[in-house]
Formats: structure tokens, sequence, C-alpha cells
């Protein structure tokens, strides 16, 4: 049931609800494609396939099934797979069946995705700095993830 406060679910968004959602979408969209660039010019990777390195760096043992992984990535199955597919071709991920599951497959961070992983960190960091975080005071960044968790709450 809607609160007083809140027009109803199924009602047309005010003004207030389109700025918050519409913004929340071209901010995604511009700072990804400015991240993707700058991570493609200096690194010859998408924002996607760092990811998948930041998420096996991440992994005990520097691995992950690639069902979790296409989870966490928001990927199809088959997406993660051409993902990978091209990080194995670039020596960064090795691929291995899991162990008695003969369907299981996992995603295996290599020494070299490791130093990719390592150099590429700091291209992508400094470009979430420079194209979102610093555009907004520290109160604001806090407001953010604080919204961010209210929504994700379930």
């Amino acid at each position: 049931m809607a609160r007083p406060d809140q027009p109803a679910d199924d009602g047309p968004l005010d003004p207030t609800e389109l700025a918050a959602w519409r913004g929340m979408l071209r901010v995604h969209a511009r700072v990804t494609a400015i991240l993707d660039a700058q991570m493609r010019e200096a690194h010859g990777l998408t924002v996607s396939q760092y990811e998948v390195l930041l998420f096996l760096g991440d992994a005990p043992d520097g691995q992950m099934r690639m069902a979790d992984l296409a989870s966490r990535a928001l990927l199809t199955r088959s997406g993660m797979t051409r993902l990978v597919d091209r990080l194995v071709e670039l020596r960064y991920v090795e691929r291995a069946a899991a162990e008695g599951d003969g369907r299981g497959a996992f995603a295996c961070l290599t020494p070299a995705g490791a130093d990719a992983l390592r150099v590429a960190q700091r291209t992508h960091r400094r470009g979430i700095r420079e194209e979102f975080l610093r555009k907004l005071p520290q109160s604001e960044q806090l407001a953010l993830g604080n919204a961010w968790e209210h929504v994700l709450r379930d």
C-alpha cells in the first residue's frame, strides 16, 4: 500500500521520481562508457573483462564457477563464455573442470591475469574518482552509498 506522501505504485512517475530514475541510468551509462574507453585504450580490456579479472582476483584461489561469474557480472552464461574466451586468448584466465562435476567449469586467474588486473586497477580507480567521485562532495557520496543499500535491501 502506498504511503500518503507517495503516489500509487502503478501511477506515472512524478518529476522527482523521474529525475532520480533517469539520472541513475544516465550517470551509469555515461561513466561506464568513459571507463570502458579508458580501459580499452590503456589495457586493451573492456570494463566487463576487467570486472571478471577483479571478481577472480577477489575469489578464493583466484577461481569461480562460470555460472557464478555470469551472475555477478549480470551476463548470460553464453555471454560470459564469450567474455572468458577472450580472456583465455589473452592468457589472463584458464578454464578448469569442476572436480566431481562434469557439467561445471571454473574460470581461473593466471599469473599474467593477476598482473594485468594489478596494472588495470590503477586506471579504473583513477577513472572512477575523476568521472564520478570527485564530482560529488563526500556527504553526497555517503548519501548515495546509503541510498544504494536501501534499494538493494530485500
